[in-house]
């Protein structure tokens, strides 16, 4: 599984003209699953999320998480995160998760991360969306599960 975190001002989602999804300060996250991930890797990715501490405290360091500074969470599903572009200049997705067992996770992920007390807002599993954000330092985690 891959969480690829931004540290926003602000994000937002619109499919067909119309905002599905949007949070002021916060994380915008890009989430996506790989063939072989169970249910351990989105434990272990909700916790990380959970737990980040990339907002700055009264000092200036990266200390406050996103609870701390009142935050939310725009979250994303991004099969593109599995993209193997090492052949040619045409990625292959073989790696990513198949659609179906796909949304099932991206569900059960963000029903983890509202039940850990996080505001989260969604666009739709599969769908044709625009998103908008404005990234803050720019703050950009990649969270590999491989990794982990």
């Amino acid at each position: 599984m891959r969480v690829l975190i931004q540290r926003v001002k602000y994000s937002s989602c619109t499919i067909d003209g119309k905002v599905t999804g949007k949070t002021d300060k916060g994380f915008m996250l890009l989430i996506g699953f790989k063939t072989t991930d169970t249910l351990a890797e989105l434990e272990k990715c909700q916790k990380k999320v959970f737990g980040m501490r990339i907002f700055e405290d009264e000092n200036g360091k990266m200390n406050k998480s996103l609870l701390d500074v009142g935050g939310s969470i725009l979250a994303i599903s991004q099969f593109t995160l599995y993209a193997d572009c090492k052949r040619g200049n045409r990625p292959g997705f073989t790696d990513a998760m198949e659609f179906n067992k796909a949304s099932e996770y991206y569900d059960l992920f963000v029903k983890m991360l509202r039940d850990s007390g996080l505001h989260v807002e969604t666009g739709i599993f599969g769908a044709d969306m625009k998103i908008e954000l404005l990234n803050d330092g720019p703050v950009t985690i990649l969270l590999d599960t491989d990794d982990l």
